[in-house]
């Protein structure tokens, strides 16, 4: 059995970082399926997802390294050729990807103890991003 959701996140842009893994948690319990994988795609080009254990220092340090491999200021020719600024987003997304696979049983992520779904946002303005959610299994 397959079922699809979706979500809307709103952000700040900017290497914004938001844990998701209740929302995701919240919509594989009313599922009602048991066991198998839930996979998870953020909609867009400059978004991303990952798992991190989401603490402030570490999503200080993220930010940080982001900047350092992908600086906000620096020319990208995607900005000259399109006409905009978030050349920097884009690179910073492709290096993550926009999707998850996560295995869950009885209903629960299998997740590690200190891991959580994150959603990071990379374009240079805020926007509402779209996630979502399929759970495939019995």
């Amino acid at each position: 059995m397959i079922k699809t959701s979706s979500i809307k996140i709103k952000t700040k842009g900017n290497t914004d970082l938001i844990n998701i893994t209740e929302k995701v948690q919240s919509i594989l319990k009313n599922s009602e399926i048991k066991e198998g994988i839930v996979i998870i795609f953020v909609a867009g080009s400059t978004a991303a997802l990952t798992t991190i254990e989401y603490e402030p220092g570490l999503i200080h340090d993220l930010k940080e390294f982001f900047e350092k491999i992908s600086p906000r200021h620096k020319e990208y020719n995607h900005n000259k050729i399109r006409g905009d600024s978030n050349g920097h987003a884009h690179v910073c997304a492709s290096l993550l990807k926009p999707s998850l696979t996560i295995p869950f049983k009885n209903s629960q992520l299998l997740l590690g103890t200190w891991q959580q779904v994150t959603l990071i946002d990379f374009d240079d303005r805020h926007r509402e991003r779209e996630v979502i959610i399929q759970v495939n299994g019995e």
